[in-house]
C-alpha cells in the first residue's frame, strides 16, 4: 500500500519526528560536550603540540582526545538525559563506540583533505584549525543520527509507543 499524501504533508511530518524535543536536548548536550571538546582539542594543538604543527600526529592526537574525553561526557548525558535509556550499559556503550569511532572517521578524514584543498595557501595549522572545525560540524550531524537511530534506537520505540 503507497503512502497517498502529498510530498509537502510527509516531509511536514517526518521534521515533526525528527526534529522534536529529543533532538532539541541531544542539541542541549551537544553545546555542554562540544565547549568541553573543543577547549581540549584546540588546547592541546595549539599550546601543547605548538611546536609539532608540521607534524599530522598533532592534528590526529588533538582531534582524537576531543573525541575520546567528550565521547565518554557524551555517552552519560545523551543515556540519561536525552534518550532516558534503561537499556543494558554494554549493549548501548558498544553501539555507542562504533557509532563514535564511524563518525570521527569519516568526518575528520574528509575534513582534512577538503580544508587542504579550499584552504592550500594558508599555513599548514591554518588549515588544520579549519580541518578540525569543519570535522566537528560533519560530526555531529552524523552523530545524532547514529546515536538516535543506532545506539539508542530501542529507547525511541519504547517512548513513542508509550505518548
Amino acid at each position: 500500500m503507497s503512502d497517498k499524501k502529498p510530498f509537502s504533508q510527509r516531509f511536514k511530518e517526518f521534521c515533526q519526528k525528527f526534529f522534536d524535543k529529543t533532538f532539541w536536548k541531544f542539541i542541549l548536550v551537544g553545546v555542554a560536550n562540544t565547549i568541553f571538546g573543543t577547549a581540549v582539542m584546540f588546547l592541546l594543538y595549539n599550546l601543547a603540540f605548538k611546536n609539532y604543527h608540521d607534524s599530522s600526529w598533532a592534528y590526529w592526537v588533538s582531534s582524537a582526545a576531543n573525541y575520546i574525553l567528550g565521547s565518554i561526557l557524551s555517552y552519560f548525558l545523551n543515556k540519561t538525559f536525552t534518550f532516558k535509556s534503561k537499556t543494558n550499559t554494554r549493549q548501548t556503550m558498544y553501539r555507542f563506540v562504533i557509532n563514535i569511532s564511524l563518525c570521527y572517521l569519516i568526518a575528520y578524514g574528509v575534513a582534512k583533505p577538503v580544508a587542504r584543498a579550499i584552504f592550500s595557501g594558508a599555513s599548514v595549522s591554518m588549515q588544520a584549525n579549519m580541518a578540525m572545525l569543519a570535522g566537528m560540524c560533519f560530526f555531529v550531524a552524523l552523530n545524532y543520527i547514529g546515536q538516535r537511530f543506532f545506539v539508542f534506537k530501542g529507547t525511541q520505540e519504547e517512548e513513542n509507543e508509550n505518548k
